[in-house]
Order: structure tokens, then C-alpha cells, then sequence
């Protein structure tokens, strides 16, 4: 794709766009009170996410599409320009800190590249060839997931890359604020976030921002809960690499064992750190039994709680061998 095909995939798409427009209710906010115009803007951020929820049918299935394809060794690849780049970013790195998704299953095409992460690069949004290039560098596969961001819908540098995502046979996500856009056609899994116009218009790091941020929250947070990341509420794959984090392992294995804060304590150095683990050894699980069942129900503690408790219902001496008392997590 070269300028003049950018040009076109832009060209073909323009409408009305509700957030490039100026809301005559707010022509004046700059003449008005600090106060009446933070309560306006205020009450924009309420209307964003509120305007979240008739989308949630198409997160839901773009989520459940997104859990399926992944499996062990898919990629989530963000993909946006601006304020929408960022807003993914965002997401994105939280997802080591909070579920330990490794790394590198997970990566970001932004236009104008890293440097654009902190700083505005003029004209990267246009440049479809580099959005190529960046996708062709990913080496998608069918078990990757490309989530791509856009206020307007039609920026050509996103557009472009989740076309030609989409021709690698990736699940294919696009999350855009106004309809009938290049970025929702081209999406397998289109979502529309209809936030309308923004108090300053095309300020679209505010209504369009917050709905982004929260959308791209409900999808990663979605899959992490269904690929078993998440065990009731808490972030049971989180690494305890501070002294907080370490504190707040010890309340989740003390929780889910119902054992005191000390053999928690115990059980998760024991571990290495390793919170599912540790609360299998807080129970009473061997270690190597512990390691060998979390693999076998992939790490997903529910599983494995069923899975103890339906060895502990067939063979109950040897059950109560390995696990003190068949103690079992409901």
C-alpha cells in the first residue's frame, strides 16, 4: 500500500463523524464557570461508559473468539494510532503485572513506532506501509489476536494493519466510535462504542478515550477470566516480585487454603513464588502431584479443585495420603 491507496481507504470512509463535530451545547464551555464545565465534562465520562453497555454482546463474542484462538502459545497484538495507540498500550502492559502473560504474548503496532508511545509523531497515522511492515515483522498465525483501536474508524495506518492481519487468519477486533467505518468492515469482530461528540470536539482523549480503555479492559480481562488467570477475584497468576505483591500473595493463598497467614507464607516460598501451587501445598498436595495436576487441568484451580475432589470421592485412602485430611477447596 503506498500514500495514494491510504488516502483511499480514508477517502472511501469519511462521513459524519460524531466526534469531530462541534456539540452546540458546548460551543460556549469556554466561556462558562470552571465548575459548570468540569460537571459537563464530567458527566461526558459517565455517558462513555454508559454507552458501553449495547456493545457488550459484541465484546462478549469477540472475548470468547479471542480465549479459543490463543490457546498455549497465541499473541494478543495491539494495534492503533494517537491517543487510540496509547490508550492500548495502556491496556497491554498492565497484562504481565496482573495475570504473568508472558511477555512475549503480547505485542504493539502503533504508528510512528515506540518513540510514539510518549510522544505525538505527525503523519504516522497515514503511513500504511509501515503498518504492513509491522504486521509482516509480527509473523501473525491463526492463534494470534489483533485488536485494533480507533476513534474515527478510518485511520489508514490501523485500518491497514488489521486487513492485512486479517489475511494471516488472526481473530481479527476492531473497536471504533463511530459506525459505518473501514476499521468495523474490516473487523471480524467488530464493536461499536457510539460515545457521540466530545465537549471540545475531536478531543477524542475524552468521551472515545474512556470508552476505549474500558473496553479493551473488559476484553483482556474477559480472556484472562476464561483462560483461568482469574480464581474468585483474585489474580491467583500474579508473580509476587515486591514486598506488597508478596504480602498480597500470602492473603490469597491464606484465603483459598483457609490456612493461617504463616503456613501461607511457607507454603508460597516453597513454591518459588508460584500461588497456585502454594495453595495446593497449604492443603497438603504433594509437591510433584501439586505440579503434575495443574498442568493437567491447565492451570485452572477450579479444575483442579474438581478434579481433587472427584480422586478424593473414588479412592479416599489414598487420597487422604496426599492430601491431609482430603481437604479439598469447594
Amino acid at each position: 500500500m503506498n500514500r495514494l491507496q491510504s488516502s483511499a481507504i480514508k477517502g472511501a470512509w469519511i462521513n459524519y463523524m460524531a466526534t469531530e463535530e462541534v456539540d452546540p451545547r458546548f460551543a460556549d464551555l469556554d466561556a462558562w464557570s470552571l465548575t459548570s464545565a468540569m460537571e459537563a465534562m464530567w458527566e461526558g465520562q459517565l455517558a462513555a461508559v454508559a454507552a458501553i453497555g449495547h456493545a457488550l454482546p459484541a465484546i462478549t463474542a469477540a472475548t470468547e473468539a479471542a480465549k479459543v484462538a490463543l490457546g498455549d502459545h497465541g499473541r494478543i497484538v495491539y494495534v492503533g494510532a494517537g491517543t487510540s495507540g496509547r490508550v492500548a498500550v495502556q491496556d497491554g502492559a498492565e497484562l504481565t503485572p496482573t495475570f504473568a502473560w508472558p511477555n512475549e504474548r503480547v505485542r504493539f503496532i502503533v504508528a510512528g513506532g515506540d518513540s510514539a508511545f510518549v510522544t505525538s509523531i505527525e503523519g504516522a497515522e497515514d503511513d500504511v506501509d509501515d503498518a504492513v511492515a509491522q504486521i509482516n515483522a509480527v509473523r501473525l498465525t491463526p492463534h494470534d489476536v489483533v485488536i485494533a483501536v480507533a476513534a474515527s474508524g478510518t485511520t489508514p495506518f490501523t485500518v491497514a494493519a488489521l486487513q492485512h492481519a486479517g489475511s494471516f487468519g488472526a481473530v481479527t477486533i476492531g473497536v471504533a466510535n463511530n459506525p459505518g467505518t473501514a476499521l468495523l468492515a474490516s473487523a471480524k469482530f467488530p464493536i461499536l462504542i457510539e460515545t457521540g461528540r466530545e465537549q471540545i470536539a475531536g478531543s477524542t482523549r475524552m468521551k472515545a478515550g474512556t470508552a476505549q480503555k474500558v473496553v479493551l479492559n473488559l476484553i483482556s480481562s474477559g480472556i484472562m477470566l476464561r483462560l483461568g488467570r482469574v480464581y474468585r477475584g483474585m489474580m491467583v497468576n500474579m508473580q509476587p516480585t515486591n514486598a506488597k505483591l508478596k504480602r498480597r500473595a500470602e492473603a490469597m493463598v491464606t484465603q483459598i487454603a483457609h490456612c493461617d497467614p504463616s503456613h501461607a507464607a511457607r507454603s508460597l516460598e516453597q513454591a518459588e513464588g508460584d500461588i497456585k501451587t502454594a495453595v495446593l501445598l497449604a492443603l497438603g498436595v504433594d509437591g510433584v502431584d501439586a505440579k503434575t495436576i495443574l498442568k493437567d487441568c491447565d492451570g485452572n484451580l477450579r479444575r483442579v479443585f474438581a478434579e481433587l475432589a472427584v480422586n478424593r470421592d473414588r479412592h479416599p485412602k489414598g487420597a487422604a495420603a496426599r492430601n491431609r485430611g482430603g481437604a479439598v477447596e469447594p
